[in-house]
């Protein structure tokens, strides 16, 4: 969180070496977080601070845990309490929780399960949205629309210059739900920031969601919300996608993986504005905005029975297509020029020039992974380069621009063009698949599954 506010954490604890080695891993952990070993020294800091979390031990000497979770919890209503003890009584755990206590960890414990416990709090949830939501207003992208275009928004080419005017004409109809489509790498999520930070819903939240990143089991609970005591693990109220987005954006990423059973329920709140959370009853009603986005032919999907077509008409009010980076060449070398000055600035490299070279050999590539790889090709390069110049050979463009002819199939089925993309990228990063995902700009896992998906193996020497 850097110089931003601070989850304020206070252990006390009688053991002073564990309350030490807890403290160090908060402020590593960029909590900020104090220390008492007495219950004395707790008060002070109690009242010289505004503490958020405290996590107490139950078996202090002189003193009953219990006793002051039940002063705290009175004095300082809204602050959570975390329980530990090096013993399981049960019943004590059980008086703690009913005093008001938020969490309970059994020493020994892992420094990720008392992260996992705060990142379950409401104050760290209160927080993380509040960072969250001043990060989005004070974006490049959320000041005023010429900087939007001059920083986020790059390029002059015909069909780039198209897709901003639509995205302009979405933002004000800000009811109306917009489907992004493009290759990955394109740019989708830039496109619908704008839309949002260009429209009446600016001042409220724009929420991003991988739709193929949440597992399954989770997938109605992050939407919806739920209900404490509703499911184990459930230890909480918690507000869902929906709610979160109220007066505001949801961007789906990904849509086309989204299961089929979760996908009703999906339309029915996009239709009805009116959602309730797993475990209650109680209905909610929030006004959001949808904006989707996918790197695959949902018609397809439908046609497979893979995707709901009244789901897609629901989403598809508009539709605004990205064209990849092969098909509009005169946004090359404006991005180039952008990407090189973000990372000669952040690397602190100012007088690093471009050479004629690359702009020539970078208008015959084809880009399989579009803006993103653009991006990662420059930023590798800079952290490479050693002397004042950008050449052609800090750019791991080892090949020419293929003619549609030459691939394998013209064709437009999707899984033999994915086929041929990673088979490419594998080839052209010499087999190192972190280096192929980062070319087809995606991620080493996803590159993984695709892999498996295909029966593509990767022999050891391939991969050295």
């Amino acid at each position: 969180m850097g110089d931003k506010e601070k989850i304020k954490i206070l252990i006390l604890d009688d053991e002073k070496q564990f309350t030490e080695e807890l403290s160090g891993f908060f402020q590593g952990a960029d909590f900020e977080s104090y220390e008492a070993n007495t219950e004395k020294e707790a008060r002070k800091i109690l009242t010289d601070h505004d503490i958020d979390l405290l996590i107490l031990d139950v078996r202090l000497p002189g003193v009953n845990g219990l006793d002051i979770l039940k002063e705290v919890k009175i004095q300082y209503p809204d602050m959570e309490v975390i329980i530990i003890s090096a013993h399981g009584d049960m019943d004590t755990v059980i008086k703690a929780m009913r005093l008001g206590a938020f969490d309970y960890l059994r020493k020994p414990f892992r420094y990720i399960d008392i992260q996992i416990a705060i990142e379950r709090t409401q104050k760290y949830l209160q927080l993380h949205r509040k960072l969250k939501l001043m990060e989005e207003r004070n974006s490049l992208i959320s000041k005023t629309l010429e900087e939007k275009i001059n920083r986020q928004f790059i390029g002059i080419s015909p069909q780039i210059l198209e897709v901003f005017d639509q995205s302009i004409t979405a933002s004000k109809y800000p009811d109306a739900n917009v489907l992004i489509t493009g290759e990955s790498g394109t740019g989708k999520e830039n496109i619908a920031r704008i839309i949002h930070y260009s429209s009446t819903r600016k001042d409220h939240v724009f929420c991003a969601v991988n739709s193929s990143a949440i597992t399954e089991t989770l997938l109605e609970s992050e939407f919806f919300g739920h209900k404490k005591g509703s499911f184990t693990g459930a230890i909480t109220d918690k507000m869902g996608f929906f709610e979160v987005c109220n007066k505001g954006t949801l961007f789906l990423d990904e849509i086309a993986d989204m299961p089929l059973a979760l996908q009703a329920k999906i339309l029915r709140a996009t239709e009805e504005k009116v959602i309730t959370r797993v475990g209650d009853t109680n209905q909610i009603r929030t006004d959001f905005r949808i904006i989707s986005a996918t790197n695959h032919d949902l018609n397809q999907g439908v046609e497979k029975k893979k995707f709901r077509l009244d789901l897609l008409h629901r989403l598809n009010t508009l539709h605004i297509h990205i064209p990849p980076l092969r098909e509009r060449l005169d946004d090359i070398k404006p991005l180039l020029v952008h990407f090189v000055h973000i990372y000669t600035t952040q690397f602190k490299k100012p007088n690093l020039k471009v050479s004629k070279e690359v702009f020539d050999s970078l208008l015959k590539y084809d880009f399989p992974g579009n803006v993103r790889e653009l991006r990662n090709m420059v930023e590798r390069a800079i952290i490479l380069c050693k002397g004042n110049t950008l050449g052609i050979n800090d750019f791991p463009v080892k090949s020419q621009k293929i003619p549609i002819q030459e691939k394998q199939t013209d064709s437009v089925n999707l899984k033999l063009n994915e086929l041929y993309l990673i088979q490419k990228a594998l080839k052209r990063a010499n087999y190192n698949q972190q280096t192929a995902a980062d070319i087809l700009g995606i991620h080493r896992d996803a590159l993984s599954r695709k892999m498996k998906k295909y029966n593509i193996a990767v022999s050891r020497n391939e991969e050295s």
